[in-house]
């Protein structure tokens, strides 16, 4: 532990700016939110890609959304094996605790977790299929969907349809959990899979009846 270093000088002053502003104007709002406990009304599943930030897309305030980010926003399939699963537990403790009343999958564009998948099941990246990779076997997931886009020509397209093929995967994967699939059978929870053009600021829903993700 003495190889830990202090924070970064430009996150203590950052920090101090916001403690200064936006806390000291919502004192209130933060001492309800820590004793009164969290009602988020939606979990966002979202990638961990920096330029991704659900609560500014949505215009969120704290509380409001239980967040969960990973590589790709990749849901598993329901694998109750006895070994820690991130992701899985978050979901059990948003649906069963939280009783949020949507999960929302949100995946995006230039997304590299998505392109790693693509160099991996082309053969462009062989230190991905190594099973020491943690990002390989994360990415081990998304391989159905990369079967439905694997003929397309190489290039923004096909990057593109495999990130849409990432959250309905992850679709499909919350409903082998039985605790998501009760919820939404019993009309207590929805389910959602949005993508984000990061450059053009625009979104896209996944609408069923057409099986196209269509503008918001």
């Amino acid at each position: 532990m003495d190889k830990i270093k202090p924070l970064p000088t430009y996150m203590v002053q950052r920090y101090h700016g916001w403690r200064a502003t936006q806390y000291s104007e919502n004192k209130a709002w933060y001492r309800r939110l820590a004793e009164e406990g969290q009602r988020p009304r939606a979990m966002i599943i979202s990638c961990c890609d920096s330029r991704v930030q659900a609560t500014q897309i949505f215009g969120a305030d704290q509380g409001e959304f239980f967040i969960h980010r990973n590589i790709a926003n990749l849901v598993p399939p329901f694998e109750p094996d006895g070994e820690p699963h991130g992701t899985s537990a978050a979901l059990e403790y948003a649906v069963t605790a939280l009783k949020v009343t949507h999960v929302v999958v949100l995946g995006h564009s230039h997304c590299g977790g998505v392109q790693g998948c693509l160099d991996m099941c082309s053969g462009k990246a062989p230190q991905l299929e190594d099973e020491s990779s943690f990002v390989g076997r994360w990415m081990d997931i998304l391989r159905p969907g990369y079967d439905k886009v694997k003929d397309m020509p190489e290039g923004p397209a096909q990057s593109e349809a495999l990130e849409k093929q990432a959250i309905l995967v992850s679709l499909e994967n919350l409903l082998t959990f039985p605790f998501v699939k009760a919820a939404r059978d019993a009309g207590d929870l929805a389910l959602h899979g949005i993508w984000n053009d990061i450059g053009e600021g625009a979104l896209y829903a996944f609408d069923p009846p057409s099986g196209e993700f269509l503008p918001v």
